[in-house]
C-alpha cells in the first residue's frame, strides 16, 4: 500500500540569532533580513514520521512550505533527510499572513498536489507557538485531524492507531485515511543527515508556486485574508533609577538599610530580638 504523504514545515529564526529578531512597528511583521532560518524543530518529527511510514509501506514524501524564496535551503535539508520532493509556496501576496491565511494557502498548495493519504505538521512553531495551523489546515482540507500526537501504531485497512497527549494522560484514537496529524517532539527522534543524503538531495526537485499557480481566493491570502490584527508595538523602557551613595562602607550600608526600610522592607534594628534555629534568642 503505497502512501502519498505531505509534510508541512516552517522556516523559523535560528535561536542563535534571537537577540537580533525585531518587529517592525509599522508593518507589525518580524524583521527577518540577515537572520538565518532553520526548520521548525518539531516539524522534523513530522518528516521522520513520514519517512518511517514510507519505509514500511512505500510511497512518496513531499515537503511543503509557505515562505520567502530563501527557504529553498531549508527544503534542501528536508530532502537530504530523505523526502522525495519539495514545494515552496512563495509570493508577495502571501506576506503578512496570520494562521488562518497561512493554513488556507497551505491547503491550496496541498490540493494542487492532487491527492494525499496523510499530512504531517508540527503541533506548534518555535517563533509563534499558536498551535493553530494544524487544526485549521485539517478543516480547510476537510479531513479528520488530531493534535499533539506522540504515538503512531500499526496502519491497518487504511486506519491508524494514534495517541495524543492530554493534560493528565493521553487519549487513544483510530483515524481513517486521509487524515492530518499535528505531531509533538515525543513522537520520535529525527534522523541525522548523512553525506549520501546531501548528495541525493541535489537531484531531487524543488517546485515553486505563487498565487497564480493556486486555485485560491485572493481575499483569503496574506494580510487581506488575516483577521488577526496586531495592536500597538513598542519597546518598554527598562531603565532603572540610580543613585550614587558616598561615604565609608558602614555609612553606605546604613544608607541602603534606611532606604529599604523606607520602601517597606522589614529590617530589624540593632538590639531587636530575633528567633534563630533551635529557639534560642539573640
Amino acid at each position: 500500500m503505497a502512501l502519498k504523504i505531505v509534510v508541512c514545515i516552517k522556516p523559523v529564526p535560528d535561536p542563535d540569532y534571537y537577540d537580533k529578531v525585531s518587529i517592525d512597528p509599522v508593518t507589525k511583521r518580524i524583521t527577518r533580513e540577515g537572520i538565518p532560518t532553520i526548520i521548525n524543530p518539531v516539524d522534523k518529527n513530522g518528516i521522520e514520521a513520514a519517512l518511517k511510514l514510507k519505509a514500511q509501506y512505500g510511497g512518496k514524501v513531499t515537503v511543503l512550505t509557505m515562505a520567502p524564496p530563501n527557504a529553498t535551503e531549508n527544503l534542501k535539508e528536508a530532502l537530504a533527510m530523505g523526502a522525495d520532493e519539495a514545494v515552496l509556496l512563495s509570493d508577495r501576496a502571501f506576506g503578512g499572513a496570520d494562521t488562518l491565511a497561512t493554513s488556507y494557502t497551505l491547503a491550496k498548495g496541498i490540493e494542487k498536489l492532487e491527492g494525499f493519504d496523510i499530512v504531517f505538521c508540527g503541533t506548534e512553531s518555535a517563533d509563534g507557538a499558536t498551535a493553530q495551523v494544524s487544526s485549521q489546515l485539517g478543516e480547510w482540507l476537510g479531513v479528520p485531524h488530531l493534535w499533539n500526537v506522540f504515538s503512531l501504531e500499526n496502519l491497518e485497512e487504511r486506519t491508524l492507531r494514534v495517541r495524543t497527549k492530554a493534560e493528565n494522560g493521553f487519549m487513544e484514537w483510530e483515524v481513517k485515511l486521509p487524515c492530518l496529524l499535528g505531531v509533538s517532539r515525543e513522537l520520535n527522534k529525527p534522523r541525522f543527515i548523512s553525506a549520501m543524503g546531501i548528495i541525493k538531495a541535489k537531484n531531487k526537485p524543488i517546485t515553486t508556486w505563487g498565487k497564480a499557480d493556486l486555485d485560491a481566493e485572493e481575499e483569503r491570502l496574506g494580510l487581506a485574508g488575516s483577521p488577526t490584527k496586531a495592536g500597538a508595538i513598542f519597546t518598554p523602557d527598562l531603565k532603572r533609577k540610580g543613585e550614587m551613595l558616598t561615604g565609608s562602607a558602614e555609612e553606605i550600608a546604613d544608607a541602603i538599610i534606611e532606604k529599604l526600610r523606607t520602601a517597606g522592607v522589614n529590617i530589624p534594628t540593632k538590639g531587636d530580638a530575633c528567633i534563630i534555629e533551635g529557639g534560642a534568642r539573640q
